[in-house]
């Protein structure tokens, strides 16, 4: 069969460029790259042979690196799982991963752009910082069908066609372009060079790496996991996390563990430094991998950890499972679920360690991953106390983020409360109507302006006996009161109010908690708020609009001067269009949505047109 031409998806072709045009100094990792390709294609098949049939000699699982220094090519090979002609062109002409769209923009915007490339598996890519031409050879394993030969020169075309003989599993040949070492672009033709390579990042690989015609490996094959953390440098955990991670970063946390007894387990878990680009999609990357006695047997078992913790990356080595287990099993198994719940302790241990003595680490992990660790208080009861000790806030007292253990150290005299307020930002929530009271009488207030927010603080009732209580829900009464303006005569005004808001409000009344505004709107206690009612909406929820309280702040000139209004010419038509305009503001002030802009637009212009 001759070969056919096609054209790379529009994102790779971006890719490639990227890659031609070497964004990344440190050129040797495309071998690392293609190892750990080679070492994913072998857990594939041992796989594929343990759990689904597959017929393949496992005996002698390894990868090979052949060098020809007078043609100048390299090429990786492995007998692992092998691809069809289709997985070829799926996996390596296209970039099947959602979100690549939104990487290209970053890519484009970064100043480090080398930093988002791994984060995306595509790894493969990175051969075309060395190479002027790549040639990939692959046949499933398992199968009678014939090889694929795959090549590109790394513009926007490649050529793929049938191979009658070829083995199986994969080998990629990197024609290499000359050396130039001021380009950072050594001769990976040398053998010493590429065994420097391996050793430096792919020593833990748990395949052979044999070179040449030797039989005899290049890397040690130990387990890191199975080392003592004394005897293993920072650099080697990093090289392992960017293999199972594919982040091109190092982590910002190591974390080791070893269970023994009546089940015994080791386990190497990662925090990473930053979040991946799928933390917050449904169907992001996540789960440790999970190995029995040193054997490979899932990459994301989602079982070992907990969604909130889906940041947390590592290996889990348990001693007394079956090699064939299935994801059904694990659901249930016991020991996996006892497992979970060490990894999520110690996990949360060590976030509470760091945010104790290294609080700039801190910081950064709370940065990245405070809005999904905060999921936790809606799925673990359990570990709501463990979630909380470790959370930070912002807050009124300052700039900085504060504990809650800090808040309630805090607080004053007679408070019994927690005060929050949510919002989208800090900047509208601390410019809220509903601060007014708070901030004149020195009282601190927690922001929350995550959307998870909405939704924890209906779960969570207390924290240290102290309630959470939001500042724009019920009647809040402060413990310590102001000096209050007389509130006789109001009444009249609050009925008229009542009827002629009836479609927006269910009740009218003074307020405490305002100082300079003229109204607020408030929840009532056991409502839910605007910002729930939204967010169910948006997911396709049906929920009934809740009418909400408008408050009046009776030493506001404007309320005063309404009443006085309302008092002498209670008939007045324009006093009902106040009222919408009074509504409306209060509405606007806290970052709600008008029902009709354009009528709102039309009575302000209306009215302060009278006033020139």
């Amino acid at each position: 069969m001759s070969a056919e031409t096609l054209e790379f998806q529009a994102e790779a072709r971006q890719l490639l460029q990227l890659m031609v045009h070497s964004i990344y100094s440190n050129k040797d990792i495309f071998l690392r790259e293609l190892i750990s390709n080679s070492s994913d294609a072998l857990d594939k098949l041992r796989l594929a042979t343990l759990r689904d049939g597959v017929e393949a000699d496992t005996s002698d699982l390894h990868i090979r690196i052949t060098v020809d220094k007078e043609a100048r090519t390299l090429t990786v090979a492995d007998n692992g799982i092998g691809m069809t002609r289709d997985e070829v062109v799926s996996l390596i002409g296209t970039i099947a991963k959602s979100g690549t769209a939104e990487m290209l923009r970053q890519l484009k915007e970064s100043g480090d752009a080398k930093e988002l490339i791994g984060q995306f598996g595509v790894g493969f890519y990175s051969t075309f910082m060395v190479a002027d031409r790549v040639t990939l050879v692959s046949r499933k394993a398992g199968t009678d069908d014939p090889g694929t030969r795959w090549e590109s020169g790394g513009e926007g075309t490649y050529t793929i066609e049938e191979v009658a003989d070829a083995p199986a599993g994969t080998s990629v040949t990197v024609h290499l372009r000359p050396a130039d070492e001021e380009d950072a672009l050594f001769d990976y033709a040398d053998e010493w060079k590429i065994k420097g390579i391996v050793k430096k990042f792919s020593d833990f690989i748990a395949f052979p790496i044999r070179f040449g015609d030797g039989d005899e490996p290049i890397n040690s094959m130990k387990a890191l996991w199975a080392r003592p953390r004394s005897d293993v440098k920072d650099e080697e955990y990093h090289e392992f996390y960017r293999h199972i991670s594919h982040d091109w970063t190092d982590p910002l946390e190591i974390i080791n563990m070893k269970a023994e007894g009546t089940f015994e387990y080791e386990a190497l878990l990662f925090i990473p430094s930053r979040a991946p680009h799928d933390l917050f999609q449904r169907d992001g990357q996540r789960g440790l991998q999970l190995y029995v006695k040193r054997v490979f047997i899932m990459d994301d078992s989602r079982e070992l950890m907990p969604d909130y913790l889906r940041f947390v990356k590592g290996v889990v080595d348990a001693a007394d499972l079956s090699l064939n287990i299935s994801r059904e099993i694990l659901q249930q198994d016991r020991h996996i679920q006892m497992i979970r719940r060490r990894l999520v302790k110690k996990v949360l241990s060590t976030i509470k360690d760091l945010q104790a003595s290294q609080p700039e680490k801190y910081a950064t992990l709370w940065r990245e991953f405070g809005r999904a660790i905060k999921e936790g208080l809606l799925a673990e009861p359990d570990n709501h106390r463990a979630i909380l000790d470790v959370a930070s806030f912002s807050s009124t007292h300052g700039a900085d983020p504060t504990t809650l253990a800090d808040y309630v150290a805090r607080m004053k005299e007679g408070q019994e409360e927690i005060y929050f307020l949510t919002g989208e930002s800090r900047s509208q929530v601390e410019n809220s109507p509903h601060m007014e009271a708070f901030q004149a009488q020195g009282y601190e207030v927690l922001l929350l302006t995550d959307p998870v927010d909405e939704i924890w603080v209906e779960a969570v009732p207390s924290y240290d006996e102290k309630k959470f209580q939001s500042i724009a829900r019920g009647n809040v009464d402060l413990p310590a009161k102001a000096e209050e303006p007389p509130t006789e005569g109001f009444d009249p005004l609050l009925g008229f109010l009542k009827g002629a808001l009836e479609e927006q409000v269910k009740e009218v009344r003074l307020s405490h908690r305002l100082t300079t505004s003229a109204a607020c709107l408030v929840s009532d206690t056991d409502d839910i708020t605007p910002t729930l009612e939204k967010m169910y909406r948006a997911m396709g929820q049906e929920v009934p609009h809740v009418k909400r309280i408008l408050e009046l702040n009776p030493a506001h000139p404007l309320v005063t001067g309404l009443r006085t209004a309302h008092e002498s010419r209670p008939e007045d038509a324009a006093l009902t269009e106040t009222a919408e305009l009074l509504y409306g503001t209060a509405l606007l002030a806290e970052g709600g949505d008008l029902d009709d802009p354009a009528r709102f637009a039309k009575l302000l212009a209306d009215r302060l047109s009278k006033t020139l």
